[in-house]
């Protein structure tokens, strides 16, 4: 699975690859059409946050997911390049001291360290909107119908209801706002609502994307959205595994933090054992939920493992 010349890993490399040229175009200094300015600082400052990073692995979903119905593949990448603005200013956000207070994001220093806390503010503040920009776009489909129905799924999948609401929920299970630690007792069931939405629900996006973008049956709707979800838990799973045994310099950021934090996660409330026990579940979750695609959804079943199996 992580053999370099694994085909997976190709195909993973040529959507970061795509997904790096794309955004670099629609990223650059002249303003669009509607634009008074486009900031030196700022453009630079979300340049800086979503370029030369990652492994983009958000927007393959799009491209993977579409490639099953064989949706163009530059409606697919717009798709892609929206879902990853947003995922991207989520990190400037994370990173801000009053949230996780990071320095370190993919070996780099974080976009308020590199600049400045305001800075990094606007950048995430524009990238988030600059997301629903690259939705509405004829480019990303011709049907305005598919781009509303884009934009309201993004929407959801990264507010209040979502991404958004679910790091709410995860600085509270730190204790932000409570005195009594007895209110800081999450259970399986909270701590499964809370990684559904600020880590799940735009991994699930990315799989519903290809959907919408092709106007599929409500079936295979449902069949993409349990591969989402199920991905969804298995990488939230994974990364609590690398927060607690991964090594630092792999993973590109200081590892540790969670259990010093008191954040509530799957492995605090099963344990490690356990926890890997269900990442093994929700593989054999996320391939059954793909069988109405047979062989063609190959390249995502590979796309579970890798997220069980990572290292970084």
């Amino acid at each position: 699975m992580n053999d370099e010349n694994s085909p997976f890993l190709a195909r993973l490399d040529a959507v970061a690859a795509d997904i790096e040229v794309l955004l670099d175009k629609l990223l650059a200094a002249t303003p669009e059409p509607g634009e008074l300015s486009r900031p030196a600082r700022l453009i630079e400052a979300m340049r800086y946050a979503s370029l030369n990073g990652g492994k983009r692995f958000r927007p393959f979903l799009v491209v993977e997911t579409s490639a099953l119905f064989a949706v163009p593949r530059q409606n697919a990448l717009m798709a892609g390049a929206a879902l990853e603005c947003v995922h991207c200013y989520s990190l400037v956000h994370d990173d801000l001291p009053a949230m996780d207070n990071d320095d370190l994001r993919r070996g780099q220093p974080t976009a308020h360290k590199k600049f400045d806390e305001a800075t990094a503010i606007l950048a995430g503040d524009g990238l988030l909107t600059f997301a629903f920009d690259i939705l509405s776009r004829q480019q990303t489909h011709a049907d305005p119908r598919v781009r509303i129905e884009l934009v309201m799924a993004l929407a959801r999948a990264s507010g209040v209801g979502g991404m958004a609401g679910g790091q709410m929920l995860d600085l509270a299970a730190e204790g932000r706002f409570v005195q009594s630690r007895a209110a800081l007792e999450f259970s399986e069931k909270d701590v499964r609502t809370l990684q559904a939405m600020k880590t799940g629900a735009l991994l699930r996006f990315a799989c519903q994307a290809g959907g919408i973008l092709a106007a599929a049956s409500p079936e295979q709707r449902a069949a993409l959205e349990r591969y989402g979800s199920a991905v969804g838990q298995a990488f939230q799973i994974a990364d609590d595994l690398l927060d607690l045994e991964g090594d630092p310099a792999l993973v590109g950021k200081q590892t540790g933090k969670d259990a010093a934090a008191g954040k509530a996660t799957l492995v605090s409330v099963l344990g490690v054992p356990v926890a890997k026990a269900r990442l093994k579940e929700l593989v054999t979750a996320a391939e059954q939920a793909l069988a109405p695609f047979g062989s063609s959804a190959a390249v995502l079943i590979e796309g579970a493992r890798f997220v069980a199996d990572r290292h970084a």
